[in-house]
């Protein structure tokens, strides 16, 4: 089964996402924010910190999800495909396109556990324009995510910590 979990900032996607993953064992959380300075190891150690005891074994992977073998597992808690799609995108000079890679990775975890769980950004509600390559990049994030719902059991959007279904039922 696949589920997809999107929201804006801070609003409780991650939460929920392990929410769902915690009948399931065993489980495992797939990091794939790097840690780029002070603030992303702050984001890191919350997320760290609100996993403890919850019995997920992280593994940290930014890149080529494809390649990933995943000891048995019963449930994944993928965070986030923002992360994962930037650090795809931007690993080469000019930066590339995206989409390939995390959908390949995407699928080659879905097929290693009964349960999959991705966490995404809601992206282009702002209204704002970007740069030319913020640009590119949120393109490649919103097709992404539209593939990730199309292809979802179950999407759900987080608003101030309130899950709504968007597709699917919501799991119990």
């Amino acid at each position: 089964m696949l589920i997809t979990v999107t929201g804006g900032s801070a609003s409780g996607k991650s939460a929920y996402a392990e929410s769902l993953c915690l009948s399931h064992a065993p489980r495992m959380y797939l990091a794939c924010m790097q840690p780029y300075g002070e603030e992303g190891a702050r984001r890191i150690e919350r997320h760290r910190a609100m996993r403890k005891g919850k019995g997920f074994l992280t593994v940290e992977r930014y890149t080529d999800l494809a390649g990933v073998r995943l000891p048995a597992c019963a449930a994944v808690l993928l965070e986030d495909v923002g992360n994962l799609a930037a650090n795809e995108m931007f690993q080469s000079d000019p930066p590339c396109d995206p989409y390939e890679a995390v959908m390949r990775g995407i699928e080659a975890i879905r097929t290693q556990c009964a349960l999959l769980v991705v966490v995404t950004d809601e992206i282009g509600s702002d209204g704002a324009v970007y740069d030319e390559t913020t640009e590119a990049y949120r393109a490649a994030l919103g097709r992404i995510n539209r593939k990730l719902f199309a292809s979802s059991d179950a999407a759900i959007e987080t608003v101030a910590g309130i899950p709504i279904l968007l597709k699917g039922e919501i799991p119990r």
